[in-house]
C-alpha cells in the first residue's frame, strides 16, 4: 500500500517525531510504502529526507493568503493525479482543512490522525470538519472520547505512537559524566529533566514554582530541554528565566534550548517531570522517558493517565504545586524508589508503544478502510 502522509513541517514536536518514526520503521512493515508531503522546509523535512523516504514540498501556505492555499492545493492535486496512492493521512486540522478536500476529490481514501483535544468551537476545527474522513486514528483513548466534537459518527481506532526503545547502555558512565560536565552539572547531582516545547500549558512555570519550594534540598539540578519556535514562546522563555532569578534558583537550572541529543540527555538524567497545566493528548515524551528508565512526575490528566502508573511514576492533581513539590522531593531524596521505578519503565514503554506492533496496527487500520469501501 502506498500511503501519503500529509504534514505541515513548520514546527517540530511529538506529532513530527511520530511521522519520522513511521518513516524510519518502514522496513518493519514492507506492505506500506510511505511518502510525505510538507509545506515548510525545516527539521522534519530534513530528517525525513535523511531517512530515505520521498518528500514532496507543496509550498508555503498562509491561510490569510488565499493564493498560497490555492497553489499548494494545485500542487497536491497534480501529485495525486500523477501518482497512485492507496490512502492519505492528514495529521492536523490545519492540513485536513486545506488538503482534505483535494484528497477526497481525487478519490483517495482519507484518514485523519487526531493528535489534539478538539473543542468543537475553533474556526480551524469547523473548517476541517467540513471534510469528513473515512476513518479517524486517535492517539489515545482520551482523544477518542472527544472525537464527537469534531467528527461525530466517524469510525475510529486508537493507535499509540510508535516509540523506538532507548538502549540504556548507549550512554556509559564516562559519557554521562561528560554530558553533565558540558552542562555544568555535578556528576553526583540528581538531575530533573523536562523535555517539551516552550508552551505555557506544558507547565514550566508550575514546575519552577515547585522547584522554588525545594531550595532547601541540596544536590539537584533541573534541565529544561526545548527551544522557543515562535515569538510568543520566546517571550515565555524570557519570563521563565526572570522567574528563576526571582526565586533564587537560576544557578540550579539549565535552559538548553532545542537539542538533537534528547535521548542522551534523558539517559544522563535521573527524574522526568512535566506537570502539564492541561491534558496531554497522549505524551510521546513520557514513553521516551520511561524507555530511558526515568521515573515520571506529571499531572493526572489526559493521555498521561494511560501511560504512567504507580510502578513507574507519580501522578499529582492538576494545579497543585504543593503536591508537585512533594512528589519531586520524594524522588530526589529516595534513591531506592527511583531505582525501582527506573527498572519498571522500559517494560512499560514496550507494552504501550512497541514500534513494530504499532506500525503493523497502522497497516491493519488502513486495510480496514479498503474493506469498508468494498462493502459499501
Amino acid at each position: 500500500m502506498r500511503v501519503l502522509h500529509i504534514c505541515s513541517g513548520n514546527l517540530y514536536g511529538g506529532i513530527e517525531s511520530i511521522q519520522l518514526t513511521f518513516a524510519g520503521l518502514r522496513h518493519e512493515c514492507p506492505e506500506i510504502e510511505p511518502e510525505y508531503s510538507v509545506c515548510f522546509e525545516g527539521r522534519l523535512s530534513r530528517d525525513l529526507k535523511a531517512s530515505g523516504v520521498p518528500v514532496h514540498n507543496l509550498g508555503s501556505v498562509r491561510v490569510r493568503n488565499p493564493i498560497s492555499v490555492w497553489k499548494a492545493r494545485a500542487r497536491l492535486r497534480k501529485l495525486l493525479s500523477e501518482s497512485r496512492y492507496d490512502a492519505a493521512i492528514c495529521y492536523s486540522t490545519w492540513t485536513q482543512a486545506i488538503f482534505g478536500p483535494v484528497t477526497q476529490a481525487a478519490d483517495v481514501p482519507l484518514l485523519f490522525w487526531l493528535q489534539d483535544q478538539p473543542s468543537g468551537h475553533h474556526w480551524l476545527e469547523r473548517w476541517a470538519s467540513r471534510t469528513r474522513p473515512e476513518k479517524v486514528i486517535c492517539c489515545s483513548e482520551f482523544t477518542r472520547s472527544l472525537l464527537w466534537k469534531l467528527y461525530p459518527g466517524i469510525p475510529s481506532d486508537v493507535i499509540y505512537a510508535p516509540v523506538p526503545p532507548i538502549v540504556k547502555e548507549s550512554v556509559n558512565s564516562s559519557q554521562r559524566i561528560a554530558i553533565r560536565k558540558e552542562l555544568q552539572t555535578p556528576a553526583e547531582a540528581v538531575v530533573i529533566v523536562q523535555v517539551s516545547r516552550m508552551e505555557a500549558w506544558k507547565g514550566h512555570r508550575f514546575h519552577l514554582n515547585a522547584l522554588a519550594m525545594m531550595r532547601d534540598i541540596p544536590n539537584w539540578v533541573c534541565w529544561f530541554v526545548g527551544g522557543a519556535q515562535r515569538p510568543a514562546e520566546e517571550r515565555y522563555l524570557e519570563e521563565l528565566k526572570q522567574s528563576a532569578e526571582q526565586y533564587g534558583i537560576a544557578d540550579r537550572l539549565r535552559f538548553l534550548g532545542q537539542r538533537t541529543d534528547v535521548r542522551e540527555l534523558m539517559l544522563s538524567a535521573d527524574v522526568f517531570c512535566q506537570p502539564n497545566m492541561g491534558p496531554e493528548p497522549f505524551g510521546v515524551v513520557f514513553v521516551e522517558a520511561l524507555s530511558a528508565g526515568l521515573p515520571i512526575v506529571t499531572t493526572a490528566t489526559g493521555g498521561g493517565l494511560e501511560i504512567v502508573d504507580s510502578t513507574c511514576g507519580l501522578l499529582i492533581p492538576a494545579n497543585d504545586v504543593t503536591a508537585l513539590a512533594t512528589a519531586v522531593r520524594r524522588l530526589v531524596l529516595d534513591n531506592e524508589l527511583r531505582t525501582r521505578m527506573s527498572k519498571a519503565g522500559p517494560d512499560r514503554a514496550r507494552a504501550l508503544c512497541d514500534p513494530t506492533r504499532q506500525v503493523r496496527r497502522l497497516a491493519s487500520v488502513i486495510e480496514s478502510v479498503f474493506i469498508q469501501r468494498g462493502a459499501a
